[in-house]
């Protein structure tokens, strides 16, 4: 992006109300440090780590048999924490099967924690530059991001390789699990969760505490802690406990909250916690205390005996629009990008639901770049991280769509991985799993759609 380009998309956002965060450092990026890769890595991989003078850390590894192809890895959450080194040393063990495809492998912890969709895809372009300047410029340079971090490799993708832009850094786009339509559309079932499980149990907040409205996440002066508040669903639901320890009224209480919000019960409080520290850096840190969520209108799910009692219960909240429009402005991916994509869903996905990626396909084909992505689905129930051969899949694929023009299809991405099986062994090698005649339904058949 332009400079001239990059203070207007700034200048956008501060109108909008959520401003590019101001750099906390602006010292020089180090220069990568040799370190002890991750066990997962291969032993003859060379890893480097470093920071790069705007507060993020990042770990890089390089295979011995590099194939001159760069993976740029953008990673989930966000975190709600200052950045840790530990967190791209984490994700490099995790996606090890990357360096062990032969391609090189880097990723950034982003400059501080919580949410910024834009501000992740410049810390990550960033260490794409300081890559090329110590290691050279690699013959390919795919963007791959995972979970949260698809929503900012696919900024990224817009940012620096627009279409009908000249040609950017990068040569194609992968991404998995991902978090895609916008905070939004992304995040608006997390205030339903709320507000029916507050409706229920009545304990999150309790009643001898500071009222608040529940877009809110938490007061800022809350001191609550995650535990505590596992404590309070399982006291309420059970959840925690063997099902047969339950007494029925928690039965009863986790039966009305997973019928309303549509959500597995093994990701009932991982849920609940986003809606609570997520949503309170969302809110109070990044929009001013303006609400960008809202249920007006929504009608939830429940069995005919509470339905009526429960949809006039739960309270009701407008969002505000100019916090919305602030939200979106940072987050909701364009489809405006030159960059041939590949996606890989779970279509038992417990966190990022798949009909994420039904709203993305609708955003490319009104960008008019729906000519440049290909879909996949995975008969799996995971999240954070898809069986291995799967991935070397998905960058091999890409690759011979830019230099050989080969678009690929679900059949071929499907074969592809069958054909991966034989190299890639370990505990996450447990084949593949690709249903290629699958397709998402539209994000409104697990999300409520809610007033205009």
């Amino acid at each position: 992006m332009t400079q001239p380009r990059r203070l207007a998309f700034a200048a956008a956002l501060a109108a909008a109300g959520l401003a590019l965060p101001a750099a906390a450092r602006t010292a020089a990026p180090s220069a990568p440090r040799p370190a002890t890769c991750p066990a997962a890595v291969p032993a003859d991989a060379r890893c480097y780590t470093g920071a790069d003078g705007q507060g993020a850390f990042y770990w890089i590894a390089v295979p011995k048999d590099w194939n001159r192809v760069l993976v740029m890895h953008a990673h989930g959450g966000p975190e709600t924490g200052p950045p840790r080194p530990q967190r791209s040393e984490e994700d490099l063990q995790r996606w090890a099967v990357t360096v062990k495809a032969g391609y090189a492998w880097a990723g950034s912890t982003y400059r501080r924690g919580g949410y910024g969709v834009t501000m992740a895809a410049e810390d990550t372009e960033r260490l794409r530059r300081i890559f090329v300047a110590h290691f050279g410029t690699p013959r390919r340079t795919l963007l791959h991001g995972q979970s949260y971090g698809a929503g900012v490799a696919a900024k990224a993708a817009e940012l620096y390789a627009p279409a009908g832009g000249v040609k950017g850094p990068y040569d194609g786009l992968v991404l998995t699990s991902g978090v895609l339509g916008g905070g939004n559309t992304a995040y608006d079932f997390r205030l339903d969760l709320r507000v029916v499980y507050q409706y229920v149990c009545r304990n999150h907040p309790a009643a001898d505490e500071p009222q608040y409205p529940l877009w809110q996440g938490l007061p800022p002066d809350s001191t609550l802690t995650r535990k505590e508040l596992a404590e309070r669903v399982r006291a309420c639901t059970g959840v925690g406990l063997p099902a047969a320890q339950r007494t029925p009224e928690q039965a009863a209480r986790l039966k009305t909250i997973l019928t309303a919000v549509r959500i597995p019960e093994r990701t009932l409080v991982a849920h609940l916690n986003w809606g609570t520290w997520l949503f309170q850096d969302v809110v109070q840190k990044r929009l001013g205390g303006r609400n960008p969520f809202g249920n007006v209108g929504v009608t939830y799910a429940a069995a005919p005996e509470e339905a009526a009692a429960l949809n006039a219960g739960v309270a009701r909240y407008a969002a505000d629009p100019q916090a919305q429009g602030a939200l979106a402005a940072d987050s909701l991916p364009t489809g405006r990008t030159a960059l041939p994509t590949v996606t890989l869903h779970a279509i038992d996905d417990p966190t990022a639901f798949v009909e994420l990626e039904d709203s993305y396909r609708r955003i490319r084909e009104a960008a008019g770049t729906a000519d440049r992505l290909v879909q996949a689905f995975s008969n799996e129930r995971s999240h954070s991280y898809l069986s291995d051969p799967e991935y070397p899949a998905l960058f091999d694929a890409m690759l011979d769509w830019i230099d050989r023009g080969e678009k690929p299809t679900p059949d071929s991405l499907a074969q592809r991985c069958a054909a991966q099986v034989p190299r890639f062994t370990g505990e996450s090698a447990s084949g593949c799993h690709l249903q290629p005649a699958w397709r998402p339904q539209p994000i409104e058949h697990r999300v409520p759609p809610r007033a205009p």
